[in-house]
């Protein structure tokens, strides 16, 4: 980590699509006591927004340019294709880019897919907005390959839609600026892998346990040493007895404590 400062608060930013909320709980329950402040951004505006610091952290959909950034890649998402719901594509569980060759199909300004070949008839003019397309669709005009989690967001009763193969997918990451991997971002990236709050990676909860003071060790080797001397079998020295009572050094001066006493010869009497 290079930043080590607690800022009062934690900014962060999120594209359309994605839904940010199970993780502002957990970062709610983890840190109370740091508000976290969520910010919409374009996807295609979220990566200079996170270069000019205009938040501490976001989630963006890949590919971006990396330059200055860090980034997570957590889920890839499904495309598909967006249809009113009396269209022939609506009878089906799902279909393919060929499928739609003859279909027109809106490419907004906005758009978060890379296509090499964009698929379907393209329309007179390009929508500004992704929001724009899905109204021209329920409109009955044309069709929309997207994110399944943009297809959601802008939901309507008149429309529904279906997974389409063969075409590419969005990855969803979490981004921030790589020279400012705060305590606090590191919290976050904690939450979003789902590291628990004992996690070895993340912060210490509590003080690491070091070799403790010069008077901690002190008592300790008292301690150890009273204990020696308390065990069983150990001499008024600390020294264990060897047999018949008799320590290292010879024959021992207090009783025996165990065997049968020698019995010497009687004496003749004068």
């Amino acid at each position: 980590m290079t930043g080590s400062e607690v800022s009062p608060s934690f900014r962060l930013a999120y594209v359309p699509g994605v839904t940010p909320a199970k993780w502002v709980r957990i970062w709610n329950e983890r840190l109370p006591d740091v508000p976290l402040t969520l910010l919409t951004v374009a996807a295609a505006e979220a990566p200079d927004m996170l270069r000019a610091g205009g938040a501490d952290a976001g989630f963006v959909r890949l590919p971006i340019d990396r330059t200055d950034l860090s980034a997570i890649p957590l889920y890839t998402e499904t495309t598909v294709v967006v249809i009113p719901k009396d269209h022939v594509v609506a009878a089906v569980e799902e279909v393919s880019v060929d499928d739609l060759a003859d279909e027109v199909v809106f490419h907004p300004l906005d758009e978060t897919l890379e296509w090499e070949r964009r698929p379907g008839l393209p329309a007179y003019e390009r929508p500004a907005t992704t929001e724009d397309a899905v109204e021209l669709v329920a409109a009955g005009v044309g069709l929309l390959v997207v994110p399944q989690s943009l297809a959601r967001l802008y939901h309507r009763k008149d429309l529904t839609y279906r997974p389409v193969t063969g075409a590419p997918e969005s990855r969803v990451a979490l981004s921030w600026p790589e020279a400012e991997t705060t305590d606090l971002v590191e919290d976050f990236i904690g939450i979003v892998r789902g590291r628990t709050v004992n996690s070895s990676r993340g912060r210490a909860q509590n003080p690491p346990k070091g070799k403790g003071t010069d008077k901690d060790v002190a008592g300790a080797k008292a301690a150890r040493d009273a204990k020696a001397k308390r065990k069983p079998g150990a001499g008024a020295s600390g020294k264990p007895k060897g047999k018949g009572g008799q320590g290292q050094g010879g024959q021992g001066q207090g009783s025996r404590s165990s065997g049968t006493p020698k019995r010497g010869k009687p004496r003749r009497r004068p």
